[in-house]
């Protein structure tokens, strides 16, 4: 690893050159595209989405690249790197490969760990979205505080663009929201639920195929937008994508029709329907914020909860924490193996049994996990799923990874449970 070898210093030259270059071989592609950045720690795949939704509703052609997908125009592949900013070139080639295929917007996924390293340099952005901070990645950053300013970094990329006017819009409910709010930039726009009001953020209820399973609404610009996916935090990320979208002239009715359509994004609060008579959820929730998020959207109904942690080598200190919240909102709680990497699995799971004050039930291999908590399901409950979210392998020692999909194992494993029943 490089990281091992060359001094902190160096490195961080040796990936500016690197960004540097990529943006000359493609000839600054980010120039002739409408370019908009999404940063934050939660809801940054969703907001891309959203605003991906939103434009295609408008009539253009877009480009996305987020840490579930990477689509230019019509083509949309699954993001199988694990990497939400990939190096080598790749976004320069991105933006210019959605330049050449005509489209007129590129959507970007824009993270702490990708400002580090430079790749969100020589990207002319007209707009970024910032949705929240929360504590993430201290082990790699150093500290909450770095973390935060590597963040920040993608904001004064904004400030550097030669775009005009340069558009700015941040979370005004969050405590670093401020910061972004008085960038040197020509728009600065703030979002907040409390003035969207009135708002709902409505349980999801119901079996998998109940149609009174609602999501939420919010006023925006005198209209009522509702939104079909579940909790707060879907309204947050929903009303950011509308304040930037309306920004850049779309107006109100493409707005609320865009979003009252988008009723799935995968692996974020993805509801698993085969037929059966209760719900399942698999979601990337892999902060204590975002899981109570999640338990919070599900809070009528029983809830089985299957989760493990944020992985080997990483925000240790998150572990005990998550098992406390799963013990607080979830009626039964499976523990079981997520990524590892160089640690001991049993080790980590350990740790997160620690924050519990019930006994929690441990299964190490996931899709055995999977398979007992929908054992364990009534009719009326939910089952959820979180850590992975669309991540397509399970990381192990030795940088080995076990292909993986949370969504596709839960579909298996209700269609035997429903198949099994069939023959009972």
């Amino acid at each position: 690893m490089l990281e091992n070898i060359i001094p902190k210093q160096f490195l961080s030259f040796y990936h500016f050159v690197l960004a540097f270059i990529g943006a000359v071989l493609y000839r600054f592609p980010s120039r002739r595209l409408i370019v908009i950045g999404v940063t934050g720690t939660k809801g940054k795949s969703s907001t891309t989405e959203m605003l991906n939704t939103i434009f295609e509703e408008a009539g253009h052609k877009t480009a996305l690249l987020n840490s579930i997908r990477v689509k230019v125009g019509e083509k949309s592949e699954p993001n199988l790197m694990r990497m939400t900013m990939p190096g080598r070139f790749f976004i320069q080639r991105f933006l210019s490969d959605a330049g050449q295929s005509k489209c007129t917007i590129a959507i970007l996924e824009m993270t702490s760990q990708g400002a580090v390293q430079h790749r969100h340099r020589f990207i002319d952005l007209d707009a970024l979205i910032f949705t929240n901070l929360a504590p993430e990645h201290i082990e790699s950053h150093g500290s909450y505080e770095k973390y935060a300013d590597a963040k920040f970094e993608i904001a004064r990329e904004l400030a550097r663009s030669r775009k005009r006017p340069r558009i700015m819009v941040a979370n005004a409910d969050d405590k670093e929201g401020a910061r972004y709010l008085v960038l040197p930039v020509e728009q600065v726009l703030s979002f907040s639920l409390g003035t969207s009001k009135p708002w709902s953020a409505d349980e999801r209820g119901g079996s998998s195929t109940d149609a009174a399973t609602t999501g939420g609404h919010f006023r925006f610009d005198g209209t009522d937008i509702a939104v079909n996916l579940p909790g707060e935090f879907s309204l947050k990320n929903a009303l950011a994508s509308a304040t930037l979208a309306r920004a850049l002239g779309v107006n109100t009715a493409e707005i609320a029709s865009a979003l009252s359509k988008l009723r799935l994004i995968p692996g974020r609060a993805e509801e698993i329907k085969e037929g059966q008579n209760f719900t399942v959820v698999v979601d990337y929730a892999h902060t204590p914020d975002s899981l109570e998020a999640l338990y919070g959207a599900y809070g009528k109904l029983r809830k089985i909860c299957v989760l493990g942690a944020t992985g080997g080598g990483r925000d240790t200190w998150k572990r005990r924490v998550m098992g406390g919240i799963a013990d607080k909102f979830c009626d039964e709680v499976i523990l079981t193996n997520e990524d590892p990497y160089d640690e001991d699995p049993r080790a980590i799971i350990d740790e997160v049994a620690s924050g519990t004050k019930r006994k929690p039930l441990i299964i190490m291999d996931r899709r055995e996990a999977v398979r007992s908590a929908l054992s364990r399901a009534h009719p009326g409950d939910a089952v959820l799923i979180t850590g992975k979210g669309t991540d397509p392998c399970i990381c192990v020692a030795n940088g080995g990874q076990i292909p993986w999909s949370d969504a596709e194992v839960a579909r298996e494993e209700i269609r035997s449970l429903l198949d099994g029943k069939k023959h009972v």
